[in-house]
């Protein structure tokens, strides 16, 4: 059957880091590879992109048609996505897939959604259009939540999770028209690899963990390797937790050293804990690319800081990590989160941390109750209904501590004592002289809106325009639980 995958415009994007990142919808390739395996053909359209979903309904006329929904804010541009495409084609199922649908799917739980998504897409979607093209029952497809007409039920789980291998390579030939568009920093084209998933660690605020139960799967060597050599010359590792097996890790590195593979540019995201224990490692990776980064879930300033949100590691080893990684010349981009019920003081230890490490490069977001999380079932008491939008990491979702407008102020200052501030350290001049004269236009265009962030009053009047103007309680709890988590 013809099948279209649609990767939605997330929305608000006008405050954060979002204009730095524009990445390829890996999740969409592997499920499009997975059923072109199966003898169906797929088209997928990234919605970043013109045109809109409504021409690609009409261009390649799907039976079937998949959404993706990766993160909470975009729950109301996925159901806006699903409805342009019912009154496109009324009869096409439609299906929502991807990391926020699994975590949490009641937000998307209408009548323009037939199914959703709640564990790997790579094994269920091919499930699903099997049963359409053969007339079969969808409540025996697994791991599905599944519309019918007394209202929504889940289908049983996966008796066991989804091996890496089962498809080997993305379809990136899906998307390649948009390739010039995928960016990371200062790097463009920029090609999206995955070499594992998911993380065995447990921080509050992460949903990674919940969902796939502290386990983490890895990609085969080969299909790795291969994965590296075909892609571009700049490479965004995908993992949730970069190098967390030290033994595969040092294979891997030298799989890729006997390839030849050697890259313009490498980010990774990795852990501060598992920097400190892995020296030989971490010297073993440097040589396969130019320039490597590293990307630092930093989180806090202090150890009780660290402590409140279960991070398992303290101060001590996010300084040791630094040391280690400059010494071995790879680029550090960390990032903090910023608590609402923080005081004045908390704002002033965590500028002396920065400044004394020299960590300007590291972002700052606001620490938000991501739903999927212990975090989230905890303080949702506190939050009134409001746009799912507001869950970007850059909005208050409840009155600060200092309150609003003197939050704003610190929120803000902060932002100005990192990088990105042209009117700090580093000018809008110093970042031309580090790209290609080609790519001047783009980084001009990112750093002139990432600029907002340094304006208190832009983030108040945004605060004032979304803020909840009722008590009605932001989600019933009853229904919409995650298929992994619940096993």
């Amino acid at each position: 059957m013809n099948i279209l995958l649609l990767r939605p415009h997330p929305g608000n994007d006008r405050f954060g880091l979002g204009p730095f990142f524009r990445v390829e919808p890996l999740g969409l390739e592997y499920i499009g590879a997975a059923l072109r395996a199966h003898g169906h053909t797929v088209s997928a359209a990234d919605l970043r992109f013109r045109p809109g979903a409504a021409t690609w309904v009409r261009r390649t006329r799907p039976r079937l048609v998949g959404i993706s929904c990766l993160h909470a804010l975009e729950y109301e541009r996925v159901v806006e996505t699903a409805r342009e495409v019912r009154r496109a084609s009324p009869d096409a199922f439609i299906f929502v897939g991807g990391h926020a649908a699994a975590a949490f799917p009641a937000p998307l739980e209408c009548d323009a959604v037939d199914a959703i998504c709640r564990d790997d897409g790579e094994e269920i979607v091919p499930l699903v259009a099997a049963a359409l093209a053969k007339g079969g029952r969808l409540d025996e497809v697994p791991g599905l939540r599944l519309r019918e007409p007394d209202g929504w039920r889940d289908t049983p789980c996966l008796d066991r999770q989804t091996c890496l291998d089962l498809v080997p390579l993305p379809a990136r030939d899906l998307v390649d028209r948009h390739r010039s568009g995928y960016h990371c920093l200062l790097f463009k084209p920029v090609w999206l690899v995955e070499t594992a998933r998911g993380c065995p660690h447990r921080c509050s605020f992460c949903s990674v963990w919940q969902l796939y139960g502290r386990s983490c799967r890895e990609r085969s060597i080969a299909a790795v390797v291969e994965d590296f050599a075909t892609a571009g010359d700049s490479i965004f590792v995908a993992d949730d937790l970069f190098w967390h097996n030290s033994a595969r890790s040092l294979e891997l590195a030298d799989a890729l050293k006997k390839r030849g593979v050697f890259k313009r540019w490498i980010l990774v995201q990795t852990r501060t804990d598992l920097i400190c224990r892995s020296a030989d490692l971490m010297a073993a990776w440097r040589p396969l690319a130019k320039d490597f980064d590293i990307f630092l879930g930093l989180e806090a300033a202090t150890d009780k800081g660290l402590a409140g949100i279960t991070k398992d590691s303290g101060v001590a080893e996010s300084v040791e990590a630094v040391r280690l990684a400059r010494e071995l010349r790879y680029g550090i981009n960390g990032n903090f989160l910023i608590d609402p019920d923080w005081d004045e003081d908390d704002f002033c230890d965590l500028w002396d941390f920065v400044a004394r490490y020299g960590l300007q490069r590291a972002g700052f977001t606001i620490l938000t109750p991501l739903p999927g999380t212990d975090f989230f079932r905890e303080v949702a008491p506190r939050i009134a209904r409001q746009p799912w939008s507001n869950f970007d990491m850059h909005h208050l979702l409840w009155e600060p501590r200092v309150g609003a407008p003197r939050f704003f102020e610190l929120y803000a200052e902060t932002w100005r004592r990192s990088i990105l501030n042209t009117s700090g350290d580093k000018s809008l001049v110093d970042w031309m002289k580090q790209v290609r004269p080609s790519q001047i236009p783009y980084i001009a265009r990112v750093l002139w809106r990432t600029q907002r962030m340094m304006k208190p009053e832009a983030y108040l009047r945004e605060y004032e325009a979304t803020r909840p103007r009722t008590t009605e309680p932001l989600v019933d709890f009853s229904a919409g639980a995650c298929c992994r988590g619940a096993a």
